[in-house]
């Protein structure tokens, strides 16, 4: 499948984000300063990236993305757990942030993304690899996936949206106004994919792009790499996201 993503936002770079946060800039970036009410490690500012071609607003509340409603079969891939920590960030402090919707979207192991049409192809009908989860009182969200394919242009990769209410109040994931909308993508070690992509049903990495040589990860794709580990099945992950709510 063809894919081009077009950069958009503001990269954060850290002097943003200090600027941003003023006296509560070391706690939101996991220095030694932190606000008492902020999970270990969760209040992290991370730089938003483009949402791409492909983000359908499938509105499949699950935490297992795997299967393709159309007919229950699963995705073929190594499997992977992701768990999202979303956290508030305001006046320097951080807290969970409840109630926010957050959305998971990625190609499979040959590349193919759900309910899309491009000149590859089209699997309109078809949505697996796609859903969201609304964050608990602990800003959590889980997922279960696949560790993502690859396809020409781009790094291996998965796409993260998360939508609010305006001040972070409940309920944004259940029909709530949503007045705080936040995209980006995370990203995977390359020397990982090389091991996981050596195996079927991946392609391969032959003509898998690198991190470095892919224009959206050089703008802050090392703030949004994953620390992924071996979890019999599969993998592992989990990830920290700080947000700024008006």
């Amino acid at each position: 499948m063809g894919h081009h993503d077009e950069t958009i936002g503001r990269v954060l770079t850290r002097r943003d984000a200090l600027a941003l946060l003023g006296a509560g800039g070391l706690a939101a970036l996991g220095g030694t300063r932190r606000a008492a009410a902020a999970p270990p490690g969760a209040c992290v500012v991370r730089p938003a990236l483009t949402e791409g071609p492909y983000f359908v607003d499938a509105k499949l509340d699950r935490s297992d993305i795997r299967a393709d409603p159309a007919d229950g079969t699963l995705r073929p891939g190594a499997p992977l757990r992701l768990a999202l920590r979303v956290s508030r960030l305001a006046a320097g402090a951080c807290a969970p942030l409840p109630g926010a919707m957050v959305d998971v979207w990625h190609c499979d192991a040959a590349g193919v993304y759900s309910d899309v049409t491009d000149p590859g192809g089209s699997t309109v009908g078809h949505k697996f690899l796609r859903g969201y989860q609304v964050t608990g009182a602990d800003g959590l969200v889980h997922f279960t996936t696949i560790y993502p394919g690859a396809y020409p242009g781009r790094a291996v990769h998965i796409h993260f949206k998360v939508r609010s209410a305006a001040g972070g109040g409940a309920g944004a994931g259940r029909g709530g106004a949503r007045a705080h909308e936040f995209t980006s993508q995370l990203f995977f070690d390359d020397a990982l994919t090389d091991q996981v992509h050596a195996q079927p049903p991946y392609a391969g990495g032959a003509r898998r792009m690198r991190n470095g040589r892919d224009g959206i990860y050089r703008q802050a794709g090392a703030q949004l790499t994953l620390a992924v580990t071996p979890a019999s099945p599969g993998y592992a992950a989990a990830f920290d996201l700080a947000l700024e709510l008006a």
